[in-house]
């Protein structure tokens, strides 16, 4: 499969949120082992939060999420930076550029809505990926679910 075949698009229907959480569920509960309560959180059902799906011809590939408003800002300190979290792409879809399609369709969300930034929380094997689409690391490393992470900010 090539990255043509691939589309990237806000999830607009309870089926694609259904598949968002297939692909998370994969990626962070059965491969990461995150436990589920930890996983799934009330941002998931908040109609502020945006959610990216990635579509291949054989199923879904990938998605991320984008926090906004008052959720975003509990996680940024900004109200006009928003909180990208929840990148998960298919063990098969990998190195496909299915990720970086995933980052920047949440900046497109995040420049619609007026944001200036998007920060997230990157597991420390991700620094690279993160950095090559214009992240910078900020502040020291940390735990998250057991996975050690640390803070990145892209300005848009």
């Amino acid at each position: 499969m090539s990255a043509d075949a691939v589309t990237v698009r806000t999830a607009v229907d309870p089926a694609d949120l259904e598949a968002c959480f297939a692909v998370r569920k994969e990626v962070f509960v059965v491969e990461q082992r995150v436990p589920q309560d930890i996983e799934y959180d009330a941002y998931d059902r908040d109609p502020s939060t945006v959610h990216v799906l990635a579509v291949g011809p054989d199923g879904p590939l990938g998605t991320g999420r984008l926090l906004t408003g008052a959720p975003a800002l509990g996680k940024t300190g900004d109200e006009g930076v928003g909180s990208l979290g929840r990148l998960a792409v298919s063990r098969a879809a990998r190195g496909l550029g299915v990720g970086a399609a995933l980052v920047r369709g949440i900046e497109a969300a995040a420049r619609e809505r007026g944001l200036t930034a998007v920060d997230l929380h990157a597991q420390t094997h991700a620094l690279g990926f993160y950095e090559r689409l214009g992240y910078v690391a900020y502040g020291p490393l940390f735990p998250d679910a057991g996975i050690e992470h640390r803070a990145m900010r892209r300005t848009l």
